[in-house]
């Protein structure tokens, strides 16, 4: 009998969804670290309970050019 595949995280029809800290350890090995002013702007979407659409909005005001 074959072994099943282990998942990461909580896996939903759109695809597996993995947390902060985890997506956090997967981008060191790419060399992408978060400033400290990504942090602040990632816990405060999760503690204004942003929806991922809301986020990226912010992200995008964040970066935009005047």
């Amino acid at each position: 009998m074959p072994k099943q595949k282990q998942l990461i995280g909580k896996r939903n029809k759109a695809g597996v969804h993995i947390g902060r800290a985890a997506f956090e350890k997967i981008s060191a090995v790419e060399g992408i670290r978060l400033t400290p002013a990504m942090k602040k702007r990632a816990a405060e979407a999760s503690s204004k309970g942003l929806s991922a659409e809301e986020t990226r909005a912010a992200i995008i005001r964040a970066y935009r050019k005047a």
